[in-house]
């Protein structure tokens, strides 16, 4: 069964059953593998990406879901990591390990997207889902607060 999906701006046709969930639908039929698996069950938040511009769980979402929709990975949130989220990441130096990174800048960028000046509890509370095993959670806190800085940037250039 083929069922079309928009993935970061490319019409697709994915010949894979209809409940595989999204994650496998991208990293082995489309060879995307910037979302990253974690726990299988939609606890971590190591395969958030975007669904029409809501953060959702791929690991648990399947392709039917996703028929007729955009879809939006790490690889097409920027395709040259200038996404403000992403260049906050790196000026803050938020990555330890890395794992979870894709996840929460996905996250992170759905928050901004729908509210543009988060206080810490919204960060907080956006993010709470997506864990990081090394930590790094302040600094994580602090690269969203400067996405926000460098967004409104962007907007006065």
């Amino acid at each position: 069964m083929s069922i079309t999906v928009t993935v970061n701006g490319v019409k697709q046709a994915c010949n894979a059953p209809a409940d595989m969930p999204l994650l496998w639908v991208l990293r082995d039929v489309l060879g995307l593998t910037g979302t990253k698996y974690g726990c299988g069950a939609g606890l971590c938040g190591a395969c958030t990406l975007h669904v029409d511009g809501v953060a959702v769980r791929a690991c648990v979402f399947p392709l039917s879901g996703a028929e007729g929709k955009t879809v939006t990975t790490i690889e097409g949130l920027s395709p040259d990591g200038t996404h403000p989220v992403q260049v906050a990441w790196k000026l803050e130096d938020v990555a330890q390990c890395g794992y979870c990174q894709p996840g929460q800048i996905m996250a992170a960028a759905a928050l901004l997207a729908k509210n543009p000046k988060p206080t810490d509890d919204d960060i907080a509370n956006a993010l709470a889902g997506n864990l990081c095993r090394c930590g790094t959670y302040q600094r994580i806190r602090a690269a969203v607060n400067r996405a926000v800085t460098l967004r409104k940037a962007e907007k006065r250039a």
